[in-house]
């Protein structure tokens, strides 16, 4: 565990990188709550293996059209959760940090519109108080 709470640490697949995010305190109650294999795999599937990367893909889509939500993605769940972090006015490279991006610029691809509708309110409100 970190100093402010616990972490996961991942090595992402696609880039061989190793990235440590903490985590929230209601994914560690559903942690608590799953059975482990192994102290590194966290998902495996009914057989107990590791998901590939296609097999996890398919697996989120299933488990999201069972929760009646049909056509969500883990990388839809990726880019919402980096619009989330926009939304709170996140800066790109937290958001970069925390989603494993080398790259701040890549962030800016999910936040862009949450980025748009935060400055558009702003300028709204200093219109407004400008009497105008």
């Amino acid at each position: 565990a970190g100093a402010d709470g616990p972490e996961l640490v991942i090595t992402q697949e696609k880039t061989r990188t190793e990235i440590t995010i903490p985590m929230h305190p209601k994914l560690c109650e559903i942690i608590d709550a799953t059975p482990m294999v192994g102290v590194k795999t966290l998902l495996v599937t009914h057989f107990g293996k590791p998901y590939t990367a296609p097999g996890f893909g398919n697996w989120v889509r299933e488990i999201c059209d069972e929760a009646l939500c049909p056509g969500v993605s883990a990388h839809g769940l990726r880019k919402a959760t980096a619009t989330r972090f926009a939304d709170l006015e996140c800066s790109d490279k937290q958001i970069a940090s925390f989603l494993g991006h080398r790259s701040a610029a890549v962030v800016s691809i999910y936040t862009r519109a949450a980025d748009q509708k935060r400055l558009a309110r702003g300028a709204m409100r200093k219109l407004i108080e400008a009497g105008k």
